[in-house]
């Protein structure tokens, strides 16, 4: 057992840890970065940060609805902070701590671990949902401008509205399915039995857990008020991310801020056909892709 001083002092420790493996895994583009900085005008950089900052409100303010249907002494600021967190450790695990980051989170504020991942679950597929519908209703409010543009990205767009379905629908069927999981299950059993059950136990808890996450979820999906506004929030939220291009390039080019949000949320769409851990590379490939079109390469 360790001292509360111990356990914060570890915490620390961590964090330290995880910022200089960020330095490190930046170091050979820090210097392009702070270069083009040195050349953002003050305002552009606040008005950037600021924007960040509204994302990650609008995050905590989901977290919030949600948890609360677990936890009804959740905070907004809980909420706040659980976003914060999440993205922290995307950054430091490029993608692949940050939903486990989340779990744990709010597993040390109320939220049992078992609800936590379903919870994690059904928000991740709530954000592919809005990412879908910004991108929609953009694209048709800047058709002619769009399809001037990218009139040849269309199979790929389509393909990008395809993979998003796919993985929305298998999250909600991982977290709310009975028939899902007994098929999952029924797969399990037979490779168990070929291996001569040397995953028994870990069978046996991973149905636990599911059982668990089912309850959890269907909780949530019953509450159809609930699911409707916790999307349509994740849209709103949206506009903070797909909104931050237009400050940069506002000085630079005559797109507009509605023809920037649409550009963003269709770079964010076609990322998604593209498989990498967290995203990180897939989005930026795309992004630079379609705006050097647009305002140039540079």
């Amino acid at each position: 057992i360790i001292s509360k001083t111990q356990k914060q002092i570890l915490k620390w420790g961590v964090v330290l840890l995880f910022v200089g493996a960020i330095i490190y895994t930046f170091r050979d583009t820090a210097g392009p970065i702070m270069e083009q900085l040195a050349k953002t005008m003050p305002s552009v950089i606040i008005g950037i940060c600021a924007m960040t900052v509204g994302y990650h409100l609008m995050e905590g303010l989901i977290t919030m609805l949600l948890a609360r249907e677990y936890n009804p002494d959740f905070s907004y600021g809980k909420g706040v902070g659980n976003a914060f967190f999440f993205f922290f450790y995307r950054v430091a695990t490029l993608g692949s701590g940050a939903g486990v980051a989340a779990v744990i989170y709010l597993g040390e504020n109320g939220v049992e671990h078992s609800i936590g991942f379903g919870l994690y679950m059904l928000q991740y597929a709530f954000h592919k949902i809005s990412i879908a519908l910004f991108s929609v209703i953009f694209f048709c409010v800047s058709w002619n401008y769009m399809y001037a543009h990218f009139s040849s990205y269309m199979w790929l767009l389509m393909a990008g509205y395809a993979v998003t379905i796919i993985i929305t629908l298998i999250l909600i069927l991982l977290c709310c399915s009975t028939a899902f999981h007994k098929v999952l299950f029924q797969f399990l059993d037979w490779l168990d039995r070929k291996l001569n059950r040397r995953f028994d136990v870990q069978i046996a808890s991973l149905r636990g857990e599911c059982q668990m996450l089912e309850r959890a979820s269907k909780h949530i999906i019953k509450k159809k008020r609930l699911v409707v506004e916790v999307i349509l929030l994740s849209t709103v939220r949206n506009a903070f991310w797909y909104g931050i291009p237009y400050l940069i390039f506002a000085g630079h080019t005559e797109v507009t801020l509605v023809q920037t949000m649409a550009v963003t949320s269709l770079s964010i769409m076609l990322a998604a056909v593209i498989p990498a851990p967290g995203g990180i590379g897939s989005t930026e490939l795309v992004f630079t892709s379609l705006f050097a079109g647009i305002v140039g390469t540079g």
